[in-house]
């Protein structure tokens, strides 16, 4: 009926709605209202109430709301749709929030969330229900199906969505929106407190974050600008003894004379030094003033909660807690723009991937049509040799020279077997493991192939009904088995999304070069995660896909290994 007359549904089991046009919500705390605060859409009434009073307190205020219950015609991809759609840079809010914990339509929330972000939007969410546990609570509450954690993540990170895992992360972040935008990753912590500041700096180089140390010139006019005992390196510790005026000459400094800073952060609590009043009137005025955004932690909000009233009502929101706000910037840092809708399909062989494919039956594919399927998608792979006897297993070794790896063709987990050899340097250890592997239950023959040397690295690939192939990518070894280093997209990938992917993973120093170690070819491990999604695009019969290991090298990318499973 309600579609029948044109009409729009909200809810049921909702809180309400407010627009700039009607305020219909039905409980407490009802948020501050302004043209221009931020829009909220919440799959959950009573978070979005919990979420209004972290952003309270905060100083966040709201332009929208809509809380859409059980979504029984407007889910949060409609609000999406609407904000796309009605969206006015003169009128309409630029942060928009969201709380989900069913995607109903993917396709949907990519194109609008995009959409708004290329229109100068910056956008946040919460999906939560990714847990097994997470998604039991999910279904028993509002009768939802979680979808798969790694297809989210690549779903958010295409769309440019910052994804984050709480309310007070949630508001965090969208108090960062509201000041200006940080252009890069170096930033100026100025405290007169020691501890928060290391607090701060642990949390945001955890993140890829820079905390460049200051030396020479710069050190020494920003000591001299200090009290005896003061600390210029960065950390900028002003000590307690710090007074207003000094702190305005040092973020002068730090906004006009370095360059090399993209952002500050200033520390100021109430130390009864100070009239904290004038500390706050002066960061007023610094923050619209800077060229660089000023982010400013005021953790005194009990004993200054007069003078932090007084500092919100200007418009300007706090960061009470520094470790937040440090993963908060860290979320925002590493969330790529939107990815562009081209497909790379330089030196790719279409015709050759659907002939493969069509000519395949369901199932695991075997070594010789995988090699061929890789080729087709110039992915470079080692050349190996499948034999099934000692002879031809001898030709082999005297084609591809030791040292040699050994590896058997039928079970899918090679290694939980004992089907994997490395480092093989002669004929009779060659023979030996041969017969062996033979032996070994469903083993159909073996694979040998020559060895190189460098850095494991690991792709994946699984298909997700509803995404498509999510893809992931990390280091190999234990970094993928054990602390689970990965990254995810979506197909297909852009090479700035794959380089965003890879660079996200915390073992990149090691992709980089570490330690007196050599890195890798980043550029060629970025192609052949970008070769892989243009494939699996017109391949989408593979429903699961793993290269891995890789060897990486400053010279080459190479796979090693690699599994295919199909389903027509």
């Amino acid at each position: 009926m309600i579609n029948d007359a044109g009409g729009t549904l909200i809810g049921p089991n909702c809180i309400g709605v407010i627009s700039p046009y009607y305020n219909g919500i039905f409980t407490t705390p009802v948020p501050g209202l302004s043209p221009m605060g931020c829009d909220l859409v919440s799959g959950s009434g009573a978070t979005a109430v919990f979420i209004f009073e972290s952003a309270i307190s905060k100083g966040l205020s709201f332009s929208g709301f809509y809380s859409v219950g059980n979504s029984a015609q407007t889910g949060v991809e409609e609000v999406l749709e609407y904000w796309d759609k009605t969206f006015d840079p003169e009128k309409s809010s630029f942060i928009k929030l969201i709380y989900m914990e069913l995607i109903r339509d993917p396709d949907k929330l990519l194109y609008h969330a995009s959409s708004l972000i290329r229109k100068g939007c910056r956008i946040a969410a919460i999906k939560a229900g990714t847990s097994e546990a997470g998604m039991r609570a999910a279904s028993f509450h509002s009768g939802a199906l979680a979808s798969s954690d790694s297809a989210v993540e690549a779903l958010f990170r295409k769309a440019g969505i910052v994804r984050c895992a709480g309310r007070e992360e949630l508001t965090t972040v969208a108090s960062v929106f509201w000041h200006k935008h940080l252009k890069g990753r170096n930033i100026a912590i100025i405290t007169h407190a020691g501890g928060p500041a290391v607090m701060l700096t642990d949390a945001l180089s955890a993140g890829g974050m820079n905390i460049p140390g200051i030396s020479g010139e710069h050190h020494d006019k920003l000591l001299a600008m200090m009290n005896p005992g003061a600390s210029a390196g960065n950390p900028i510790d002003m000590i307690a003894t710090a007074t207003c005026e000094q702190l305005e000459k040092i973020i002068d400094y730090t906004d006009r004379e370095m360059p090399e800073i993209d952002g500050m952060i200033v520390i100021f609590g109430n130390n009864g030094l100070n009239d904290i009043s004038v500390i706050y009137d002066l960061l007023h005025r610094k923050i619209e003033e800077c060229t660089k955004p000023l982010f400013p932690i005021l953790p005194s909000v009990s004993c200054s909660q007069n003078e932090l009233e007084y500092f919100l009502k200007k418009g300007h929101v706090n960061f009470p807690d520094e470790v937040v706000l440090g993963r908060a910037l860290t979320r925002i840092s590493n969330t790529p723009f939107p990815a562009g809708e081209s497909i790379f399909l330089e030196n790719t062989e279409l015709t050759r991937i659907r002939e493969i494919i069509d000519n395949s039956v369901s199932g695991d594919l075997d070594p010789d049509t995988v090699q061929q399927l890789l080729d087709a998608a110039s992915i470079p792979v080692v050349r190996g040799t499948v034999v099934r006897t000692v002879r031809e297993l001898t030709s082999a070794a005297r084609k591809t020279g030791f040292p040699l790896a050994a590896k058997v063709v039928g079970p899918v987990h090679k290694s939980d077997v004992g089907g994997v050899t490395l480092n093989i340097r002669s004929l009779e250890h060659l023979e030996a493991e041969f017969r062996r592997m033979m032996k070994i239950r469903d083993v159909k023959a073996v694979l040998v192939q020559g060895m190189l040397r460098g850095t494991e690295l690991f792709i994946g690939a699984k298909y997700e009904p509803g995404f498509g192939h999510v893809i992931m990518c990390g280091l190999g070894g234990i970094f993928v088995e054990v602390l689970r280093d990965i990254s995810s997209g979506l197909a297909p990938l852009t090479h700035d999304e794959a380089r965003s992917m890879i660079r996200s993973l915390k073992g990149y120093s090691i992709i980089r070069g570490t330690r007196g170690q050599p890195g890798l070819d980043e550029e060629k491990f970025t192609g052949i995660i970008v070769r892989l999604s243009s494939l699996l695009r017109f391949a989408t019969e593979i429903k699961e896909m793993d290269l891995n290991p890789l060897i990486g090298n400053p010279e080459a990318v190479t796979v090693v290994d690699a599994r295919v499973r199909i389903e027509k």
